[in-house]
Order: structure tokens, then sequence, then C-alpha cells
């Protein structure tokens, strides 16, 4: 019989496509589909991995809570180790998370505590901050992916390895989303110590810091950071779990794009993702089409579009100006 004991032994080893309909040029372009993982996203690789460092840390014993501030996908990376586990888990969230995130959380029993979205990251309303203060009322455990060395580990142990065998380590790009910068940093340092040719590139939303950060080695002013619809990747701060020494270069994108280029991969691949993987799709692919033919990208599609459809629809699309891109995505060249 080929039984697993749980849920979580099923993940990993995703599986990678090459995108031969959605880039024609001569650079092979493939996605790494993390919407294969148990929860559908590549956060459920640091859930666990976040929990059992601090089980072996002693900083998680039985019957703690746990708490963290998230986007969503590490909130269910979380709570479906939780939930194995036995711990109790706290969400908290800005109100730009999907409605799909909320209910799959919910349905885990995770509590979800919704935060304005429009403040700064040391406002005590921002989720960041809310967080951190129920970890001091309540004594919870705080895993706080952006500072957890765990988050980047946990993809230099399992992210990276298999990129690299997927590939046969013939890849010579690595193209990915930065959010907590905790997937590009881990799978990067592990493809350079392997082949420090790799180049590494990573994909951030107009009005993030990482691209600023690169190029100018500090932060930008404040007035430069601004809002941006793709979910997932971008930060208005460098956490510690983003390793810039092994980014080479960042492509910045706008929300029209990114929105576009959803639409175009599931209509010439029937891949659908979310925005923030139709902003790396999209960046993978601009550098794909400056290399020779011999040159392999590869990227990763960080969940499912399926996560998103209370978004991915004409009336919220509308909504923000962004009804071209369902009706009219770029056409091939």
């Amino acid at each position: 019989m080929d039984l697993r004991n749980d849920i979580l032994e099923t993940l990993g080893n995703t599986p990678m496509v090459r995108l031969s309909r959605y880039h024609r040029g001569g650079a092979l372009l493939a996605a790494k589909l993390e919407f294969f993982n148990p929860g559908a996203s590549v956060k459920d690789r640091i859930g666990i991995a976040m929990i059992e460092a601090a089980e072996r840390e002693g900083l998680l014993r039985p019957g703690m809570t746990i708490v963290e501030p998230t986007s969503g996908n590490t909130g269910l990376g979380l709570a479906m180790a939780a939930v194995l586990k036995g711990y109790k888990l706290i969400c908290t969230a800005s109100s730009k998370i999907s409605k799909e995130k909320v209910a799959l959380l919910e349905a885990h029993g995770a509590q979800v505590i919704i935060c304005p979205v429009d403040v700064a990251s040391d406002d005590p309303r921002s989720y960041t901050k809310v967080a951190e203060r129920i970890r001091d009322e309540q004594g919870a455990f705080l895993p706080y992916q952006y500072f957890n060395p765990a988050n980047p580990g946990a993809h230099y142990e399992t992210t990276g390895p298999e990129i690299w065998e997927q590939t046969d380590g013939q890849l010579t790009h690595w193209v990915a989303g930065i959010g907590t910068g905790g997937t590009i940093s881990g799978v990067a340092k592990y493809l350079k110590e392997r082949n420090p040719a790799i180049q590494v590139v990573g994909v951030d939303p107009v009005g993030s810091v990482y691209g600023f950060f690169l190029r100018h080695g500090h932060m930008p002013p404040p007035e430069e950071l601004g809002l941006y619809l793709i979910d997932g990747i971008g930060q208005s701060y460098v956490p510690d779990s983003y390793w810039p020494d092994y980014i080479d270069d960042v492509v910045t994108v706008d929300d029209a794009t990114a929105y576009r280029s959803i639409f175009e991969l599931a209509r010439t691949e029937a891949i659908f993702t979310g925005s923030s993987g139709g902003a790396a799709v999209w960046a993978a692919r601009e550098v794909a089409r400056r290399l020779p033919d011999d040159a392999f990208v590869v990227t990763l599609l960080p969940d499912s579009g399926e996560r998103y459809l209370s978004k991915l629809n004409e009336e919220w699309l509308s909504q923000k100006g962004l009804d071209a891109a369902l009706h009219d995505p770029p056409a091939q060249d």
C-alpha cells in the first residue's frame, strides 16, 4: 500500500513545466508549480519548518498559541501544521487579503484578525504590530516569517535542491517574486553554491522597497512607497529573511502588467496563478527574451488563481481599473 501518515507528508517535489506557449522565444522558460503542495502554496514549506524549528529550540510547547502576520498563504501552512500538532493559531492580516484565504484559514480553525492596509508598518494598528501585541499579551509564539531563518532555510533545504535536480543543474537564471524574501533567497543560496554563474533576479511590485534598495543600498523616501494591488510580494522595509547578497538584479512590475499576465498564462498554458505568480512569470519572460537560445530560465508560481477568485473577476477588476487585463491580455510575439 502507498499510504501517507498525514497530509504534510505530501509536501514538496512539485512539478516543473515548460512554458513554450507563453514564451515562444529561443531561451527555455519553465515554472515550478507550487500549488501542487497540500495547502496549494509555496508557503506550506515554511509553515511546518518554522513550527518544528521552534519546537526543537524549546520556543513552542504543547498547549501554546501561535500568532502570525500573514497575507494568507503562510497562515494556511501554519494552520495545517497546527491542526496536526494540536496548537491554536491566530492570524493577523491586512484588509487586502482575499475572501478565499480568510475562509480557508477559518475552515482550519484559525482565528483571523483583519487590520487596515493603509497604515505604516510601525503603526499599532498594522497587522504586524497587532501580532506582536497578541504575542506579548497572551504569551503566544510568533514565528515571524520576516525574521525567521527557518523561512529561507526551508527553501535552501527543499525547493533549491528540487530545482537543481529537475533541471539537471542546467538552469542559468532563477527569477522569483520577493515578499518575505525567503523563497528567492534560500533557493538562490543553494543554486549559487553549486554554480556561482547562475543569475538571480527578484520580482518586486512598483511601490515596494526591494528594487530601490538593490540599486541605491538604502531605503527609499516614504513618498516613493505606495500601495499596490499585487498580492503576496513587495514590502515597505527589508526583512531579515531576504538575503540581498545572493540577488543579482530586481525587476519591478506594475499592477496592470501582473494582472494581464495572469490571464495570458491561463489562456496559453492553461495554468491559473495569482497576481504574484503573474508578476513573476512576466518578469521571467522578459529576462528570457534578452537571452541566447541555450539559456534556461526558471521561475516559481507560488499559488493558484483559485485563491483569488473574488478579485480575478470583471466586477473587482473594473473597480480597480484593471478590466483590460481580463478582456485584452497581450498578444504573443
